[in-house]
């Protein structure tokens, strides 16, 4: 067992900040098939819209942050009872998990908007073609994107259809690793960003006179929070000059720092603890 300090606040971190079947992620964020594959009698007109698309990676994208929220708490379970993971072995239980859990969410979504597989495919990687005429489509497809990024640490954001080689590229290759003073400082400001977007959000709620502790409207408000964390967190960051493929990437560098490891842990429970003053339940 690994003596170091617990890396599980780390890896949240790095996900906090954040595919269409098993089979079909690979497709659509390492583009390991193309338009050509597809049924050529399907044409635009038989199948979506570019609103239809944004709604499909808006809904995987919230259920996936709700079981990172779990998956992340059952961490924080573990690291609290004194057990310590190892980076390489937690990294992998969160990416298998991940994608155990995006079989089975994608299966509810795509139910939901009655919609085919093969028929998203192409209309996904259509309309991203010309990201000035859909940025909304644009924008819902990274965000996923980044979000299996962040779990994985898979360089897949921008993937297109042929570029399958470039797929496994660590991130940290394309990025610039901060010092730990730096690392600390933007740390800091990152969650303060986070924890400010989440109040504005439990202040939208109470004045709507919504019951924080009704199961329903703390589901709710979790998911709102998930829907506006990551651009929060980005831009504190950008503020600060400082991207946020850098920010994971110095947050993967200094990982085995126990320094850092303790400073996350802090500006975890200090968030929680802000949230649970505001009325905020566990999830």
């Amino acid at each position: 067992m690994a003596t170091k300090t617990p890396n599980a606040p780390v890896v949240i971190a790095g996900i906090a900040g954040a595919t269409i079947l098993l089979a079909a992620t690979r497709s659509l964020f390492v583009g390991s098939s193309s338009l050509k594959d597809v049924d050529d009698d399907l044409s635009e007109s038989d199948c979506i819209g570019p609103d239809d698309v944004v709604g499909v990676f808006d809904a995987l994208f919230m259920q996936m942050q709700g079981v990172l929220a779990q998956l992340s708490q059952q961490i924080q379970q573990i690291q609290q009872s004194g057990q310590t993971i190892p980076e390489a072995q937690l990294r992998g239980i969160l990416k298998t998990e991940f994608e155990r859990a995006l079989v089975e969410k994608q299966s509810m979504v795509f139910e939901d908007a009655d919609m085919d597989e093969d028929c998203l495919e192409e209309a996904t990687w259509e309309f991203m073609a010309e990201p000035d005429k859909y940025p909304k489509v644009k924008k819902a497809v990274e965000r996923f994107q980044k979000l299996y990024e962040n779990v994985t640490g898979e360089s897949v954001v921008g993937i297109r259809p042929g570029d399958k080689e470039n797929s496994t590229t660590s991130i940290a290759t394309k990025t610039e690793i901060m010092s730990q003073e730096k690392l600390l400082g933007a740390a800091e400001t990152y969650f303060d960003a986070l924890t400010a977007a989440m109040a504005g959000i439990v202040n939208e709620y109470k004045a709507e006179g919504k019951d924080l502790r009704d199961p329903s409207v703390a589901q709710g408000l979790h998911m709102k929070f998930a829907s506006v964390a990551n651009d929060a967190g980005e831009e504190a960051l950008e503020n600060m000059g400082i991207s946020l493929d850098d920010f994971r990437a110095s947050i993967e560098t200094h990982s085995s720092n126990p320094e850092v490891g303790r400073m996350l842990s802090m500006l975890q429970m200090k968030q929680q603890q802000e949230l649970m003053a505001m009325g905020v339940p566990a999830m």
